[in-house]
């Protein structure tokens, strides 16, 4: 039997099924790495003897005949997703030491379904960032080399992944903050469609963006999580109503036509020439490439599309989010909850030190961004304009998804650079997303999965993009790729 952290979700809940191992043993084992690993800096707050309570439990569920893939599966959720156990901070210190009276849905979701909770995870601060450099309580480091970024915002997700401490994370993306982060981690993670997994309990950054999903090993991993994260929430106005889905079973069903050597025969993949510029790192373009070439091997064909606003993307969501995030962050402020200045004279006051005190320079950076937009004289000019764009980026898709079923690209520009890198110059991290962003605004599911590695032995991500809903498509085809590759086995030097 492999060691107990080498085991991804499905591998545990199998071995959790045939009792060669208790939920017990491997909480226990998987708490003392996270005590060992304290340098990567991903973990804010652990709660070993709930967990470890939590683990008995599930065994003795089990022992009683109850069954599933996830019952016993010890995972930790990105510190955005509100407990009433552990804190939540949202990696700020406007929240730091806020307990919820309730869980998120998301959270509740995989405690019904029999999930152990080690603790939360780093994030850059409300989410805002794409290297985890942000978080006002010290930046996360990529296990693969502790120098680097592990990529944001869910980095404390992404890089506790791949260092083996927990076989699966909770995540969020915004604008690429799964996909991003598992790139440059090495590992694999999915933003379902708007509307598939609830916000409800989930801190706000952009309410029309936000999306919550898995990060694990593999593909067929994220499938059975994203099947337990998954469905309608009537506490969320932005909840898709739709009927409970079983992504596993659909990743695993065959495709017509198809047969066990090329499993993705029929399947159309899409190519925009966007996604593959001059200015695309050499070591990133030949990995996607390389990639690309396994699943026509596969079965699949290749197609050339285009998406003509892929550069729009940016500016468009760098207008957009500001400005939700300028209205939802309006909250903290010192009133109902969160931190509250010390020292103030009268209310308005108050409001001004306590938001000077409690948010990072990012946030403040983006919340000026978003009041601005939204001011009077401004909103037509650009809030407005910004909102035009972003349907005209969703139509874009929707006209290469005639001619192709999946797209198909890289998650970022460059393997993950240096912590402190891009620090003087926080466009250049904005300009980083430019692959991630056009699906965010669209609504679009996506995934990011290992294709290989490029400069400096770091990690590089395939990106796949599908059509409203269609989750199955996308773990289908990256389950096909797993198979017959093993970029997702590999973990860093040392692990």
């Amino acid at each position: 039997m492999k060691a107990l952290h080498e085991m991804g979700v499905a591998e545990l809940g199998r071995a959790l099924g045939s009792r060669e191992v208790s939920s017990a043993e491997v909480t226990k084992h998987l708490l003392a790495r996270v005590a060992s690993h304290q340098h990567l800096g991903a973990w804010l707050s652990v709660d070993g003897d709930n967990a470890i309570a939590q683990a008995q439990a599930a065994d003795q569920r089990r022992a009683a005949g109850a069954s599933g893939p996830l019952l016993g599966v010890p995972l930790a959720h990105k510190d955005i997703f509100v407990t009433s156990v552990l804190p939540t901070t949202a990696g700020s210190k406007m929240l730091e030491g806020y307990m919820s009276p309730f869980d998120a849905t998301v959270v509740r979701k995989l405690a019904d379904a029999g999930t152990v909770t080690l603790g939360k995870l780093n994030c850059d601060e409300f989410a805002m960032g794409s290297s985890n450099e942000n978080s006002a309580f010290g930046p996360v480091r990529n296990p693969w080399d502790p120098s680097r970024v592990p990529g944001g915002s869910s980095g404390g997700s992404a890089a506790s992944v791949a260092a083996r401490l927990v076989p699966a994370t909770t995540g969020t993306d915004t604008g690429g903050s799964i996909r991003q982060p598992a790139s440059f981690s090495g590992i694999t993670g999915i933003k379902p469609t708007y509307g598939v997994c609830s916000r409800y309990g989930m801190i706000a950054f952009a309410s029309s963006l936000d999306q919550a999903g898995p990060l694990a090993r593999s593909a067929e991993d994220c499938a059975i999580l994203l099947s337990a994260m998954s469905g309608f929430d009537e506490r969320d106005s932005t909840s898709a109503n739709r009927p409970p889905q079983d992504f596993h079973a659909a990743m695993r069903r065959p495709r017509e036509g198809a047969s066990a050597a090329r499993p993705l025969e029929g399947l159309r993949i899409g190519l925009p020439r966007e996604f593959f510029p001059a200015a695309l790192a050499s070591d990133v373009d030949s990995a996607v490439r390389a990639s690309l070439r396994e699943l026509e091997k596969l079965g699949a064909t290749l197609v050339d599309v285009s998406l003509p606003r892929t550069e729009l993307s940016i500016p468009v969501y760098y207008i957009i989010a500001p400005a939700e995030a300028s209205s939802n962050l309006s909250r903290f402020d010192g009133v109902r909850f969160g931190h509250r200045a010390k020292r103030h004279g009268d209310l308005l006051d108050m409001y001004k030190k306590t938001r000077a005190e409690g948010f990072g320079p990012e946030v403040k950076r983006r919340i000026m961004i978003g009041t601005y937009v939204l001011s009077h004289g401004y909103y037509d000019a650009y809030y407005l304009q910004a909102q035009k764009l972003r349907r005209m980026i969703a139509d874009d898709f929707q006209r290469c998804f005639l001619s192709c079923d999946v797209i198909a690209g890289p998650v970022a520009p460059t393997v993950a650079w240096k912590i402190g890198g891009k620090g003087d110059d926080p466009v250049a991290t904005y300009l980083a997303d430019i692959f991630t962003l056009p699906a965010s605004l669209a609504g679009l599911p996506g995934m990011s999965l290992p294709a290989g590695f490029g400069e400096g032995g770091m990690p590089v991500g395939l990106q796949l993009i599908g059509n409203y809903f269609d989750e199955a498509t996308l773990l289908q085809a990256a389950h096909a790729f797993q198979q017959a590759t093993d970029w997702h086995t590999h973990a860093p030097a040392g692990i």
